[in-house]
């Protein structure tokens, strides 16, 4: 089974959603916002793409942390912002059985997700 974790309102959450529908698979949408970030995918995910990979330097969330927090970003304080502010992590993110995609590139999509 696919899940899929993100923010619902995300233009890169839906263009996933979309292209998983439209490709008749099926999974289970995790809510930040509303569910919160498990603790245990995220050590997960880390562990097996890097806190960098998973850390959105670009969006809103990062510009709204103090400078000394963005200048000093290490594991351990990626993790703790990651767990506070949900929307700081790349979206989506996406495990199927042994498969982890972070963000939305069609071609990922379409080898990984056969």
């Amino acid at each position: 089974m696919i899940k899929i974790y993100g923010i619902p309102n995300c233009d890169t959450m839906r263009k996933a959603r979309k292209w998983l529908e439209a490709h008749g698979l099926e999974y289970e949408f995790h809510d930040y916002k509303k569910q919160g970030v498990p603790q245990k995918e995220l050590r997960s995910w880390i562990e097996r793409a890097g806190w960098e990979h998973l850390l959105n330097r670009r969006g809103t969330t990062w510009r709204k942390l103090d400078p000394d927090i963005r200048a000093n970003i290490d594991e351990g304080r990626a993790t703790a912002i990651m767990l506070e502010h949900p929307a700081i992590i790349k979206r989506p993110v996406l495990e199927s059985g042994n498969t982890l995609l972070i963000g939305f590139n069609e071609k990922d999509y379409q080898q990984r997700l056969k």
